[in-house]
């Protein structure tokens, strides 16, 4: 058993005002949260920290400080969520890490589960991701779209998504075909603008090197040289499912993501993304990936709703 009697000092440097600030977060926020999740207890004394607990989790929360002091001297404002993002990869496999290389850096699948999906997507022409909300699944496929059109293996990016609030029937929103659909694409666009920068995204767009399609104005089109990302695929019902599958042309890849335990359709029978996974699961060129509560990489208390839900469900 470890001791909890174990202590360490790091002293940062070079000595930053702003720097210091942006890692301990606003009320020594950054700080309370290493605390909370490493179980460990940090004094601090202007860049002197003092850390106590348990050896090993001191050791992490050491290296913790260094990496985020790094961090805050990169970046503008420290977010708490980059401190969360970086203290849920702390305790991974480095080696079991999968980097997908685009111009404004390196994403980082973790996991298991995360590397065979984004090994998946690399490998099939049609790949689903499925599993709870935080799992990363979403993010992963855009980061594989932007990898794909960085280094021209498609011409273009297209992201799909079921309108199912809107009953599919956009023409009574204000605005453009874009404007009607943006707020429905915005976990897709916030990962859009973080990869490729928001200037970047906009031209794209004009050029219609992005684009934005309500799944219902999918159908008779074939897609060439693209990467099709269909979000919220549980909300698809049996013939939409099939007809975006079918979309799919030369040197394209698509790629579909959902969590068949957030149904929005009336049936929840009627949902095409169970249904794939029944009709396609055994078909060659063909990927499905599963994910799970442990897998999410959002607050802590996600996960543990997740798991909860889960409990509930098995137990009901």
């Amino acid at each position: 058993m470890e001791t909890t009697h174990y202590s360490k000092v790091v002293k940062l440097s070079p000595e930053d005002n702003h720097w210091l600030l942006n890692l301990c977060g606003r009320c020594n926020e950054h700080l309370q949260l290493i605390e909370d999740r490493l179980k460990v207890n940090i004094k601090q004394r202007g860049y002197t920290f003092s850390i106590s607990g348990a050896e090993q989790a001191v050791q992490r929360a050491c290296q913790t400080l260094l990496d985020l002091y790094n961090e805050a001297q990169r970046v503008k404002d420290l977010a708490l969520k980059q401190v969360h993002m970086y203290l849920q990869t702390i305790n991974a496999d480095k080696s079991n890490s999968l980097d997908i290389r685009i111009k404004r850096g390196a994403i980082a699948a973790r996991g298991d589960n995360q590397k065979k999906y984004v090994q998946s997507v690399m490998n099939h022409d049609i790949s689903f991701g499925i599993g709870p909300a935080g799992t990363g699944k979403t993010y992963l496929a855009v980061a594989c779209a932007v990898h794909a059109l960085e280094t021209n293996r498609v011409s273009r990016i297209i992201l799909v998504r079921p309108i199912v609030e809107a009953g599919e029937k956009l023409g009574f929103l204000p605005g453009d075909l874009a404007q009607k659909v943006h707020p429905y694409l915005q976990p897709l666009y916030d990962a859009l603008h973080e990869m490729l920068g928001f200037d970047t995204v906009k031209q794209y767009m004009e050029n219609n090197i992005i684009e934005l399609v309500p799944l219902a104005y999918m159908r008779g089109r074939s897609l060439n040289d693209s990467f099709i990302i269909l979000d919220e695929g549980q909300n698809t019902t049996m013939e939409q499912m099939k007809m975006f599958l079918t979309r799919i042309g030369f040197n394209s890849k698509a790629v579909v993501t959902g969590d068949v335990t957030q149904i929005d359709l009336t049936n929840r029978r009627d949902s095409g993304l169970v249904h794939a996974m029944e009709v396609l699961r055994n078909e060659q060129g063909i990927s499905f990936n599963h994910f799970v509560a442990s897998d999410v990489v959002r607050h802590p208390l996600v996960q543990c709703i997740v798991e909860a839900y889960q409990r509930h469900s098995e137990n009901a």
